[in-house]
């Protein structure tokens, strides 16, 4: 069976499958590049798990209190090793990226101390665990103080302005990595050693946090290398390589990830408590797997964006610019476009491909949300899923792909669903090939 019949009978018409083709003749250079970085970063893992002496009884279960848990004491050395850092808090106890950033902000932040954001508004969820929205138990409740400084109308840090934000209250600058709900572009590890370097000479004491999530990996360095006090992320995410069920990390200075432990755990425990719950092999494996599933999600992420370019919409990161995350933000101009795209994507999904999704109320979120997501693991973003607030520009955030071919898939049926939903027409799509 020739590859154009298989792509039929997965419902992809001859028009769609045939402008696919042509946009991937463009793209050879560019995954060859995602290749590169790959490589370095699975040397990196493998260098850091030899170093550690990871064998197999790294992968027992441990019970109860977790006391002298080898195989997760180890991980958090690999962790610690790969990302340049002192320390580390890898847990299943984490439940996502939300809890993993509220966990590092309220660890290392206390009444009457700054919090700032020269990265203008955070995502989401972190609305309501900053206080910006009122929530109970949030950082507002306890006496932290926020403040923000705006991006430049270039997407472009104003120094001047976070110059004068910074005083001697402000103990915790965050830097949001990733664009989140928003069509801003993402930060490169470049732009936020600059910032950090920047803050640093202004308050050398001052804690740096950066949210990590979507770009771990898609770099050959972190920001941690770059004098960040912590890097937090989700294990659902590019770490957990698709394998991880569940679970958070933060990476840092000694001082930052000891006060997270006591946070996680209780004062006086920390990090010598917590069952690893029979997860270790899955979050070696999926560390072990995770620059190739990121350079699947890449390639997927730079077809989508050519793709839809192509067709006349606005796309963040545009078809050529250089990529710092997983996330592509495709502007469709109406809830409309951002339904039939989504559908596209469930019906790519080896689970659930039969649903369809529909936009409704979450947890954390003002907006309506709309997610499409088939995956083996509830939530995780790493494996091909689109998501997005039903509010202006109607933007949608497509990401993941546990392999580029399944990428490839979710992203010709979201094309082949606005078709069908007359959103597009064969005339459009035959004039761009």
């Amino acid at each position: 069976m020739t590859k154009e019949n298989i792509y039929s009978k997965m419902g992809i018409s001859d028009e769609v499958f045939a402008f696919g083709e042509k946009i991937l003749e463009s793209l050879e250079t560019r995954f060859k590049e995602i290749d590169k970085t790959a490589e370095h970063n699975q040397l990196k893992v493998i260098a850091a798990m030899q170093k550690n002496r990871v064998d197999a009884a790294c992968f027992a279960e441990s019970t109860g209190y977790g006391y002298d848990d080898v195989g997760r004491d180890t991980l958090e050395r690999v962790y610690a090793d790969c990302f340049g850092t002192e320390d580390a808090l890898v847990r299943p106890q984490i439940t996502c990226g939300t809890h993993a950033l509220a966990l590092a902000l309220s660890a290392n932040l206390r009444p009457g101390d700054e919090l700032l954001s020269p990265a203008g508004k955070p995502y989401d969820t972190l609305e309501g665990v900053i206080g910006i929205r009122p929530q109970k138990g949030s950082l507002a409740e306890y006496g932290v103080k926020y403040r923000q400084v705006d991006l430049l109308a270039d997407d472009s840090f104003d120094y001047d302005k976070i110059r004068e934000a910074i005083n001697s209250k402000t103990k915790l600058i965050t830097i949001q990595r990733s664009k989140g709900y928003q069509t801003r572009e993402t930060f490169s590890v470049e732009k936020i050693a600059r910032l950090i370097k920047f803050v640093k000479e202004i308050k050398p004491d001052v804690i740096v946090m950066v949210d990590n999530c979507y770009g771990e990996f898609v770099e050959c360095e972190e920001p941690s290398n770059f004098g960040a006090d912590m890097i937090v992320g989700s294990l659902i995410k590019n770490l957990g390589g698709g394998l991880a069920p569940s679970g958070g990390y933060i990476c840092g200075t000694r001082e930052c990830i000891e006060n997270c432990a006591f946070r996680l755990t209780a004062p006086g425990l920390g990090k010598e408590v917590g069952t690893n719950m029979g997860l270790m092999r899955q979050f070696y494996q999926g560390l072990f797997m995770a620059p190739t599933v990121v350079s699947g999600a890449l390639k997927g992420a730079i077809f989508a964006a050519n793709i839809y370019e192509a067709l006349g919409f606005r796309c963040v990161p545009n078809a050529t610019e250089s990529r710092h995350d997983i996330i592509q933000a495709v502007e469709l101009g109406s809830a409309e476009g951002v339904i039939a795209f989504c559908k596209g994507i469930q019906a790519a999904a080896p689970v659930d491909s039969y649903v369809t999704p529909v936009p409704g109320d979450m947890p954390g979120y003002e907006s309506q949300v709309i997610m499409a997501a088939g995956a083996f693991v509830q939530g995780s973003s790493i494996e091909l899923s689109a998501d997005a607030p039903l509010r202006e520009p109607y933007a949608v955030y497509f990401q993941g792909g546990i392999t580029w071919y399944h990428a490839k898939l979710g992203i010709l049926k979201s094309v082949q669903a606005m078709l069908d939903d007359k959103l597009l027409t064969k005339e459009k799509i035959k004039g761009e090939m």
